[in-house]
């Protein structure tokens, strides 16, 4: 069942449809989103039996499949039990020397679930919804959490996208291949109107040929600053378009060639017909993806959200669940989670 959730194939939505979890369709509504990834109906009808929903996460991997007990080294056993709000418990029922091992653990443990007090219907709904970019004060009015445990939980989301974007992104650029590269202010005030905020410079570049995308926060625009980023994305033999600014003079004899564009008086360098119109479309809808205001000191977050979102949408991959085969695929029993257990009163 594994394979329901999260292979990413191309005919996904269809083995989702076929699953026994939930019916393609729910009182004439259907349980999948256009992009093939399920909905909040899928969620809803899923948990609306607890037994359903426990084999469901432990299939997919978001619980685990195999539990040993502690003393005895035996697998325990998944069973129900009314006392906790999973509803199910690990219990280890072997039997040492006549004597019953009467050891148990949370149906939780070793999972991303386990240091959460939320049940793991709250804790699917609100991935499901910080992944769609809901606003934060729509989540914690629907389901009556406090800011702290939004704000924790949307950290630990997009911390979980930049960790994946980390492991797969490559160098773009080399022989015979155009970079434009950018810097651009997030979150200041226009024309000195409006809510006053912190703004924070970003870095990016873009391939032409690709697409590929770097977008990397950075204290400021000095050349050591911008130089050692471009090192760090950029092939040697790339041909590199920017603007006049100052910080990149050198990248000449750093092994690019390099074409500029004075944007004080032109668009496009008429000589050699360099521009930066890519990487400033990419400006656009990153500051539309991001919002205006109140992005505080997390830019590398919402910016790995922006890209990973951006990665999932070129592979025809519902984020969701992208995001959930990262979140199975990962050993939580190793990782410190948010300890989301504050509540709204």
């Amino acid at each position: 069942m594994v394979e329901h959730v999260i292979q990413v194939t191309s005919d996904y939505e269809t083995r989702l449809a076929e699953s026994d979890y939930v019916p393609r369709f729910s009182f004439g509504r259907r349980m999948l989103r256009d992009d093939g990834g399920p909905n909040r109906f899928f969620l809803m009808y899923l948990f609306c039996d607890q037994a359903n929903a426990i084999r469901f996460l432990r299939d997919i991997g978001l619980l685990r499949r195999t539990m040993q007990c502690n003393t005895c080294g035996r697998d325990m056993t998944c069973c129900a039990d009314s006392s906790v709000p999973e509803g199910f418990r690990w219990r280890c029922h072997t039997r040492v020397a006549g004597v019953r091992c009467r050891q148990s653990a949370s149906i939780k443990f070793g999972s991303w679930f386990q240091q959460s007090k939320l049940t793991l219907q709250e804790i699917m709904l609100l991935t499901y919804d910080i992944v769609r970019r809901e606003k934060a004060s729509w989540i914690r009015s629907e389901y009556c959490l406090s800011a702290h445990t939004v704000a924790d939980w949307s950290i630990f989301c997009r911390e979980t996208m930049l960790v994946f974007l980390e492991g797969c992104s490559v160098k773009i650029g080399g022989p015979n291949k155009t970079v434009e590269i950018d810097e651009s202010m997030f979150g200041r005030r226009k024309y000195h109107r409006g809510h006053p905020v912190k703004g924070q410079w970003v870095f990016g570049g873009v391939e032409r040929e690709s697409g590929e995308t770097f977008l990397v926060p950075v204290p400021d625009r000095t050349s050591d600053t911008l130089m050692a980023i471009i090192r760090d994305w950029i092939e040697p033999g790339t041909t590199v378009i920017s603007d006049s600014w100052a910080a990149y003079r050198n990248l000449g004899a750093q092994g690019y060639t390099h074409h500029t564009v004075n944007h004080s008086i032109q668009f496009v360098n008429p000589s050699t017909g360099a521009h930066t119109n890519t990487i400033e479309s990419t400006w656009r809808s990153v500051k539309v993806f991001l919002g205006q205001y109140n992005r505080g000191e997390d830019y590398e977050f919402h910016l790995a959200h922006y890209m990973f979102e951006a990665r999932c949408k070129a592979k025809n991959v519902p984020p969701y669940v992208q995001l959930l085969h990262l979140v199975a695929n990962t050993d939580w029993s190793r990782c410190c989670l948010p300890r989301t257990s504050e509540r709204a009163t």
